[in-house]
């Protein structure tokens, strides 16, 4: 049997074995996530979190419109991108009939990293050809062009809740005498409508399972009173019009008009329409260049 250790010894060993225990890192190996805890992990409301000098500007481009109160929705919904995301620079442009228009917003912008998010709903002439236009104007710009905002869940979600204010209720969706009609603005692209037909199906699916007809205010068959007789046909007299469209306008207006029943408003100010915003603005930020340039091409 060994001897025992000197009583000097066991208290070396002793102060050893707590020393291990109670380590503590030095101060500087904190000093990142101390320093700059936003940087060092995502938040909820930011996926992609940045420094603000690093964030490219946001360009919210809208059609524009001779009703006043587009120009309303569309600032107020800017608002809601600016709560969502504190220090981001949010910027308004338009394709036609408003100021600022797009041009001038990006002249005012110089060569200041941008990213341009449609205030679209489908693919179609402004989004592959305007704003491709607009952007390649710019002399040494470096601009980002989002997708449009449609087809997508949050506005499925969107739309749901508009037509909840007007009056749907949760049986309607399946009820056998209810029917939905999603006014559109349309648009000869072919692609434009298959966008608009992919919304229909997935507003159908998120209203359980309720028939959605695509209908279009102008450019495209059918158009919203025909697709009110074509459902009518079907044993449907519950017809409600979804407004597909981004905020009030002739066309808006046009299409509620036809409505037998109750008609929505349009998607406006919802918050899930701030959110897909920036849901778009993120995708196109998070792009390299090189496939930027190349989206920019094939557009």
């Amino acid at each position: 049997v060994p001897a025992p250790a000197p009583p000097e010894r066991r208290r070396q060993r002793s102060r050893h074995r707590h020393a291990v225990r109670h380590h503590r890192r030095p101060a500087h190996a904190y000093h990142r996530s101390a320093r700059h805890p936003a940087e060092s992990r995502p938040t909820e409301r930011n996926p992609h979190p940045m420094r603000p000098t690093d964030r490219p500007t946001l360009v919210a481009v809208a059609h524009g419109s001779r009703d006043p109160r587009a120009l309303s929705t569309v600032t107020a919904l800017l608002d809601r991108v600016r709560e969502l995301r504190p220090g981001l620079d949010v910027r308004l442009g338009h394709v036609e009939l408003n100021e600022p228009l797009l041009d001038d917003t990006l002249r005012s912008l110089g060569t200041t990293p941008t990213v341009l998010v449609p205030l679209l709903l489908s693919r179609g002439h402004h989004v592959k050809h305007d704003l491709p236009r607009a952007a390649a104007a710019v002399p040494g710009g470096d601009i980002r062009i989002a997708r449009p905002l449609g087809p997508h869940p949050l506005l499925a979600e969107a739309l749901a809740a508009r037509l909840a204010e007007a009056g749907w209720r949760p049986r309607d969706g399946s009820s056998r005498n209810a029917g939905v009609v999603l006014a559109s603005a349309g648009s000869r692209d072919p692609e434009s409508a298959a966008d608009t037909r992919r919304m229909a199906d997935m507003l159908g699916e998120r209203l359980g399972g309720v028939p959605v007809v695509p209908a279009y205010a102008s450019a495209l068959a059918p158009t919203v009173p025909a697709a009110v007789k074509a459902l009518t046909a079907r044993g449907r007299h519950r017809i409600a019009v979804a407004s597909y469209f981004a905020a009030p306008g002739l066309f808006a207006g046009r299409s509620a008009a036809a409505a037998p029943w109750i008609a929505a408003e349009p998607l406006g100010t919802h918050p899930a329409l701030a959110r897909l915003l920036l849901h778009r603005y993120d995708q196109a930020r998070a792009l390299p260049r090189a496939v930027r340039r190349l989206e920019l091409s094939a557009a």
